[in-house]
């Protein structure tokens, strides 16, 4: 897609007040996109739409785990720009770290299911409901999985658990989307260099009880693939993308 068809192109980014979700927010307003940020607090996501010069963007404070908020979020989107192309389902949380499953307590579990996957849940809802009636018709959500979607860390059953999840609604949605021109895929992300995975650097817990230092990669690296399976014609799908540091552990992971 050039830039004149990008700039046609209207996408809603939760999360985007930070790390992963400001990037991807970042690299489609730097690439012709409008966007809808959206996150639970103002003042980071003003601060995301003044890291990209160019770009049509409003911001929308959005706790994802409140339909109230996420109906608020695209009544705004669509009030503003007149459409939705593009869902980056991307607000998430890791929840207490190091807390062992029979520690975990039931709120803080409830938080994080909340967060991750009923918040996917209500954004993939909203967007669908959006794509099904609009003219034209269609559009992609796109899930941001993990590679705990795949292999867990020690101590983040309530993490690992949503976002194993979160492959099973990217499937049902997938199918479900079909006869409405609605794509939907999943990219799985392995230590992108954020807030979020700062401590990887100088030490995390590993399967056999050790800590050790692991590489991260570039967050820009996975906007520009985000951006990549969001200008894809409808017609073709990233179902699941894995982008991950190359030296990290996870391929024998355990």
């Amino acid at each position: 897609m050039d830039d004149r068809q990008a700039a046609e192109k209207v996408a809603v980014v939760t999360g985007a007040g930070s790390g992963i979700g400001r990037a991807v927010a970042v690299e489609l307003l730097r690439t012709g996109w409008s966007v809808a940020l959206a996150g639970r607090r103002t003042g980071t996501l003003e601060e995301t739409a003044a890291l990209a010069p160019e770009g049509a963007r409003i911001a929308v404070r959005t706790d994802v785990s409140r339909p109230e908020d996420v109906a608020a979020l695209f009544a705004a989107t669509v009030g503003r720009f007149g459409r939705v192309d593009l869902l980056f389902n991307n607000a998430g949380t890791f929840g207490p770290g190091g807390v062992p499953v029979e520690e975990l307590s039931y709120d803080a579990w409830r938080h994080v299911v909340d967060t991750n996957l009923n918040g996917a849940f209500l954004c993939a809802q909203a967007a669908y409901r959006q794509m099904k009636e609009q003219d034209p018709r269609g559009g992609r959500i796109i899930n941001n999985g993990s590679i705990s979607a795949h292999t867990p860390r020690p101590h983040s059953a309530a993490y690992t658990a949503t976002k194993h999840a979160l492959t099973g609604l990217t499937k049902a949605l997938s199918l479900d989307g079909r006869p409405y021109g609605i794509a939907v895929g999943q990219i799985d992300i392995g230590n992108a260099a954020t807030d979020m995975t700062e401590r990887m650097q100088t030490g995390a817990l590993q399967a056999n009880g050790e800590v050790a230092p692991e590489p991260v990669m570039d967050v820009a690296d996975v906007a520009r693939t985000v951006r990549h399976m969001a200008e894809l014609p409808l017609a073709a799908n990233v179902q699941f993308a894995t982008v991950l540091a190359t030296a990290m552990p996870y391929v024998g992971r355990g």
